[in-house]
């Protein structure tokens, strides 16, 4: 049977895009003998817990944009999904377009998008659309089938998906910043323990001062770079958070292993997200031969 992966859909997401990086990479690395099923899936909770409950072996979830940071609804599912290991990160660049069927963008009335595409464009839409209604959606996608039903209607969403639904593109690119690029996690339930970098979230027994100090601390002592610092609220109580921490380095380095008991010592929970590598992608993957659909 052929590796099913889930992503947020429906199709000509950026969350497709970096899937078929993925499937292919996969086809290439591992001499599959079925290429991969591609598994959409309305929300990104849900893809996640399609990994969780064993009905795909891999989900691709954003996690972090350049421009707009961490996304929430990952590292929170993450944090209560105990058993999903990250297997591999994929930076993919988004470069976003403006759908409309629209005869100009003085029609536009409302435009449709995920919150993060929303935000990542606001510049160039209060410019240039100051007057339109900003509607958010659960991918950026979501809203392409109906955009040919109204001539007021726009979608912020990429050109693979102007060409998947054969929708005109008014204005390219939008977004306001040029190297606007979003980090992707692959996640599985196997053991990952090998790769460049390491992800990791943990807790603290109670909020006082110098506590994110001192579990910090067990890092900086072992000259151990940490690329990316988040906090999350543990919705638990008001001021209570989760620290989400990438480590420039393997859990199998002799410095991660020790930062790692110590910081136990630190915090109330601690959980590990594994190891992995990092892969740079292209903007506009071709989808290997033969993929499933």
């Amino acid at each position: 049977m052929p590796i099913s992966i889930a992503y947020l859909g429906p199709s000509g997401t950026y969350s497709e895009m970096a899937v078929l990086v993925c499937a292919d990479w996969l086809a290439a690395s591992q001499d599959l003998e079925y290429l991969p099923q591609l598994s959409p899936y309305p929300s990104i909770v849900q893809a996640l817990y399609a990994v969780a409950e064993q009905q795909s072996q891999l989900a691709v979830v954003p996690v972090e944009n350049s421009i707009e940071g961490g996304v929430g609804v990952t590292l929170d599912t993450v944090w209560q999904l105990n058993q999903l290991q990250i297997q591999q990160a994929l930076v993919l660049p988004i470069s976003h377009a403006l759908l409309s069927c629209a005869a100009g963008t003085e029609q536009i009335q409302t435009v449709y998008s995920h919150p993060q595409a929303l935000a990542q464009c606001q510049g160039w839409l209060t410019q240039h659309l100051p007057s339109a209604q900003l509607i958010p959606t659960h991918s950026t996608t979501e809203s392409l089938q109906h955009l040919k039903q109204s001539s007021t209607a726009a979608a912020v969403a990429s050109q693979r998906a102007a060409q998947l639904y054969q929708l005109p593109i008014l204005a390219y690119p939008i977004n306001d910043h040029p190297d606007n690029c979003t980090r992707f996690w692959v996640l599985g339930l196997s053991e990952s323990n090998v790769g460049s970098h390491t992800s990791l979230a943990f807790s603290l027994p109670a909020n006082r001062p110098g506590g994110l100090v001192s579990a910090l601390q067990v890092f900086a002592e072992r000259s151990l770079n940490l690329s990316r610092i988040e906090s999350r609220p543990s919705k638990r109580s008001l001021g209570d958070y989760l620290f989400f921490v990438d480590i420039e380095a393997s859990i199998q380095s002799a410095a991660v292993q020790a930062a790692i008991q110590e910081l136990k010592q630190y915090s109330e929970t601690l959980k590990l997200f594994g190891s992995y590598s990092i892969k740079f992608a292209e903007l506009t993957p071709t989808p290997p031969r033969g993929l499933l659909p």
